[in-house]
Order: C-alpha cells, then structure tokens, then sequence
C-alpha cells in the first residue's frame, strides 16, 4: 500500500480523530462527520490531500474527547487515514470513507482552542511483507472462508485486491472482525512483527475451535 509522503513539520502536529475504534493499515472507516472542528478537519485533508490520525481512546467517550476539560486519554499509537469518498448529502454532514495507511506513534498530546486534537507523531515503518508460515495456512484460509461468507450477505468489508500473500495484511483483516477488546486489538495494531500478529490471531482461532490442525495453503 502507497504511503503518504508527509514533511517532517507535518508529523510535529498530527491531527487526530479519537474514536472508540482501532484502525488498521489497509482497513476501511466510514464515519458520519458533524461537530464543526471534524468538517474542517476534513475540508483541510480535502483540499491538501493530506491524512489525519486515527486514534483510539484509552480513557473517555468521544463526544467528552471534544471537550476540552474533559479526562481524555488516548493511545500511544495512531493509524493516519487517507480519504477515499466524501459524500454531503445533508448540509453540515459529511459521510466519508477513508482507508489506514501507515502507523505513527504519539507524544504530548494537546488540544486546539476548537478542541480539535493534535500531537507530536514519529512515523512507524510499515509492515515488512512475509509470506504466512506454513503452519498458519489454515487460518489464512478461514480468511478466505469469512469472505465469501459475508460476501453471501452482500457485504464486502475489505480493500480490494485481497493480499493473501501477506501475513500483516491477513492477520490485521481478522483483528478488524474478532471479537476482542479494543485494549488487544490497539496492542496487535502496534505489534511490528506481522508474522507474529498473525501467529497470535492464529492462537485466538485455535481456541475458538475456528481454526484446527495444520493447512496447506489457501484455496484460490
């Protein structure tokens, strides 16, 4: 996945949209965009062709997260989201749909007058792409599985093409669709090594009955 290629000066001021979420590199978010501080926000990405962070919160709801006395606390740890549709079919509402690019770490987070968040941000390296370990194979394979299971329900969930190839890739589509808090989900997100997230999700589904034995590979 192209990553954006941001100046340094941009990172010492990230902007952040804290959300009860976790966003992965290469996974989709729609968000419904409303409070004033947001639609500038995106207006600005709009017209720049720039990301914002996406941030999780550790402590406090979102609509606090706007409130400048309120106890927020956000993770160490944001994914930049790069817009891909804005929609304005109301005035003041934007339906956007933007896809995680790359990871960037936070420090000294700070809020604007408008209560928009912003922080220091330092890049984090993208995934190295490895092929699945074949003693995984079986859970790149219910990968496969879930897929065409929610495409039977009209849904399609993921960026196309599907990297079956790659170990990040596969274990943080299934991170997206686990059932697992969203405290596992934001360490698994910051996990650098994507042969073990996949490994750690493999051990998830292994419990779960989802996945057993050893696979020999997806089928196409």
């Amino acid at each position: 996945m192209k990553q954006p290629a941001l100046e340094d000066q941009w990172y010492a001021s990230v902007p952040l949209f804290p959300l009860q979420t976790v966003l992965f590199p290469g996974g989709i978010l729609g968000l419904k965009v409303f409070e004033a501080r947001y639609l500038d926000l995106i207006g600005h990405c709009l017209r720049k062709g720039e990301p914002f962070g996406v941030v999780c919160l550790k402590q406090g709801a979102e609509v606090q997260a706007a409130r400048a006395d309120a106890a927020t606390r956000l993770e160490a740890c944001a994914t930049l989201a790069q817009l891909d549709e804005v929609d304005a079919d109301q005035p003041g509402i934007l339906q956007i749909r933007c896809i995680g690019t790359r990871r960037v770490k936070l420090a000294s987070p700070w809020q604007q007058g408008d209560g928009l968040w912003r922080a220091h941000g330092t890049p984090v390296q993208p995934d190295e792409r490895v092929n699945p370990p074949e003693a995984l194979h079986g859970t790149v394979q219910a990968l496969v599985d879930a897929i065409a299971s929610m495409r039977d329900q009209g849904l399609e969930p993921f960026t196309l093409p599907h990297e079956l190839g790659d170990a990040g890739w596969v274990a943080n589509r299934w991170c997206e669709i686990l059932p697992i808090s969203l405290a596992a989900k934001q360490r698994l997100m910051e996990l650098e090594d994507p042969a073990m997230r996949l490994k750690l999700v493999d051990e998830f589904l292994r419990t779960k009955g989802v996945v057993r034995g050893q696979g020999r590979g997806p089928r196409q």
